[in-house]
């Protein structure tokens, strides 16, 4: 299974539970997965995490993170905009903005059974257009997703994931 990490994946883990600083095995443990290749951040999804000034900007602009990390393919347009359908017709540019690059992370997963969203956002049935909730299209998309708590219960995250 290849799991694609929404930014507020790591956004969150690092502002609340596992800070670089206070829980550096959840940051190793997530590198040995990239390295894996079973977590992975399509390009546009990476450059919202890259483009914050904190500590975790800074640690995925680390060259052999940003090699392990990235997902290392083009975006497909056509799913792309496939995905994109799945918020309405008539998309403003403001709409565009509020949307951002979640089509992407979306269409990365779309049509392969190996893969699957993460996602801190929570789904919201009630929400329509441009504020329609990454969970909510992936199942209109019929790709799979999962919170990250799950993603971390899945692949076990222990803080002593590493030792022999």
């Amino acid at each position: 299974m290849l799991y694609l990490l929404d930014a507020n994946t790591l956004i969150n883990a690092h502002r609340t539970w596992y800070a670089l600083n206070r829980v550096p095995e959840f940051w190793r443990w997530i590198l040995h997965h990239a390295e894996a290749g079973t977590v992975k951040m399509p390009p546009e999804i990476y450059a919202e995490v890259e483009a914050g000034t904190d500590d975790l900007a800074a640690w995925v602009k680390e060259a052999e993170h940003k090699k392990l990390l990235r997902l290392d393919e083009d975006a497909d347009l056509i799913k792309v905009q496939t995905v994109l359908a799945q918020y309405g017709a008539g998309l403003t540019e403001a709409d565009m903005i509020t949307i951002g690059q979640d089509p992407f992370l979306i269409a990365a997963a779309l049509g392969h059974a190996d893969r699957r969203v993460v996602t801190a956002e929570v789904s919201s049935a009630g929400k329509q257009g441009a504020k329609r909730k990454v969970p909510n299209v992936c199942d209109s998309c019929g790709v799979p997703w999962q919170s990250p708590i799950e993603f971390i219960n899945e692949l076990d995250f222990t803080t002593d994931w590493d030792k022999p």
